[in-house]
């Protein structure tokens, strides 16, 4: 029997006195971390299986339960810390590839928290958003470089295709397959009641939530999966997945025990196949090869949709971004590194790609320096984590905003990063009957509407704040932008001045 090299990383923390034996939290678990000795009449515990999902916590009658991160650990090492000690016993002992899900969670510089939002005071006095007019609506898609008119003189108000939201915050692709179809049906419901969008991810749409296209993305994946006529048509845009943040150059891979009945029939993938998506589509290696699928999606839709480019935040993001805007895409979708995910290689996750603050800042400059700006929308994504993200993502150059996580979050998730072993708890990332049905969808709805009603409100506070009464005029405008403890260099890039200047 093989030695077992680590100590388990939570300890849970059960009061005697509390606890009634009511075997709830077994029943919760769905790691096998409870359990109940008949002998002894007495709750016993596997430390080894928590994943400190909170479950058993927040359904614990008594609150007999806490669960505590393991004060027993490795001796100080400024070189060697205990994540890297423990990865290595991992790996000694598999022979395979560190996986992990949701974002990267290193301590890198979050700029977001370095970037101050200016304000009005006397001469530009703020706008009331309470009792002045206050637009949130935009529009994503390729908008004409002037105003044209007509021989008699009257405005041509005819545009490329475009998506209108109500507010600048969209639902990121998030896959059936990799997330539950209750979660899927949360997403879909709340972003027609929003009168935004969500996105399909790479896994298909279920024939249940055609119903919602006016508010969906579709994405089209190297995979090609679930992909058709019907399913292009549905979607009010489609999307080309090229990279992602969370694993950038790294394709996707659904594991075969997640391709079950409905996913398989929505993916067009027989039961128990693994789904693999390889790193690059077979059909493009350069700007004009992905031309050539641009114009392709836009003949099977008959040009009535705007085409997404969607790209992980690389460090030549800037001339990517370049490319892309002259390959006839409608829209860029760009996606900073600490994006989350279902599964990533960790050291993928961890190490490659840049943040998505400084990878916006320097698109958006680089489209206008080149007068192209007007020719491609862009969508920012990567941990955007409040109504102030989504403001500085748009006064940096962003058209709109998608949130993944944060939609997650809404929805119960505890960020126990155990999304790839398809045992989630609160029923999101799981293909399980069981633990599906724990998440209900008319209350998960009404929660993503309720946290984008909130950051809606809190996006018109802080643009009245700024004598700012539209989106538009937010856009682009860094002017409302001051930075705290940067460098000259992060400065310049992110085009933003430091406090006190």
């Amino acid at each position: 029997m093989g030695i077992d090299y680590i100590y388990p990383q939570f300890e849970v923390v059960r009061d005697p006195v509390r606890c009634i034996n009511c075997r709830l939290c077994e029943k919760q678990c769905a790691n096998g971390a409870h359990g109940f000795d008949k002998d002894r009449g007495c709750m016993t515990t596997d430390e080894s299986k928590c994943v400190n999902c909170q479950r058993c916590v927040c359904f614990c009658p008594t609150h007999a339960l806490k669960i505590r991160k393991s004060d027993c650990t490795f001796r100080d090492n400024a070189n060697w810390d205990e994540d890297t000690i423990k990865e290595i016993y991992k790996q000694a002992g598999s022979g395979g590839v560190l996986l992990s899900s949701m974002g990267n969670p290193k301590r890198y510089p979050v700029y977001w928290d370095r970037i101050l939002i200016n304000a009005s005071q006397v001469t530009n006095p703020p706008v009331d958003p309470l009792r002045e007019p206050m637009e949130t609506k935009v529009f994503l898609g390729r908008k004409p470089d002037s105003i044209r008119r007509d021989e008699k003189g009257q405005l041509i108000c005819t545009l490329p295709p475009q998506i209108e939201l109500s507010m600048p915050v969209m639902f990121s692709a998030m896959s059936y397959g990799s997330i539950s179809y209750n979660a899927h049906a949360c997403l879909a419901q709340a972003a027609q009641e929003l009168g935004i969008c969500y996105n399909t991810g790479e896994g298909g749409l279920h024939e249940d939530f055609y119903a919602y296209g006016d508010n969906t993305i579709v994405q089209v994946a190297s995979g090609r999966f679930g992909v058709h006529k019907q399913y292009l048509e549905a979607g009010a845009a489609v999307e080309i997945k090229m990279g992602q943040g969370a694993k950038p150059g790294i394709g996707g891979h659904l594991p075969g025990a997640k391709i079950v009945g409905d996913v398989s029939r929505t993916r067009m993938v027989p039961e128990g196949t693994d789904a693999i998506s390889p790193a690059p589509h077979h059909d493009i290696y350069s700007i004009e090869d992905l031309r050539q699928l641009v114009y392709s999606l836009k003949e099977a839709t008959e040009y009535k949709k705007p085409i997404i480019v969607k790209v992980a935040a690389v460090h030549n993001i800037a001339a990517i971004a370049s490319g892309i805007a002259r390959s006839g895409a409608d829209i860029i979708a760009i996606d900073g590194f600490r994006g989350g995910t279902g599964a990533a290689p960790t050291r993928i996750r961890d190490t490659v790609g840049i943040p998505i603050e400084l990878a916006l800042a320097a698109v958006d400059q680089r489209l206008r320096d080149e007068g192209i700006r007007n020719h491609i929308s862009l969508i920012a994504s990567g941990s955007i984590r409040s109504s102030a993200d989504v403001v500085k993502a748009i006064a940096l150059g962003a058209d709109a905003c998608y949130i993944g996580t944060a939609a997650l979050l809404a929805l119960g998730c505890h960020l126990c990063r155990s999304c790839q072993t398809g045992r989630c708890n609160w029923g999101i990332a799981t293909q399980n009957p069981e633990l599906v049905s724990r998440l209900d969808i008319e209350e998960g709805k009404n929660r993503l509407v309720n946290l984008l009603t909130a950051w809606k409100h809190e996006i018109k506070e802080m643009m009245g704040g700024m004598g700012i009464n539209s989106i538009e005029a937010l856009k682009g405008n860094r002017l409302m932008l001051r930075g705290v403890g940067m460098t000259d260099k992060e400065l310049e890039i992110l085009g933003i001045s430091h406090a006190g200047e």
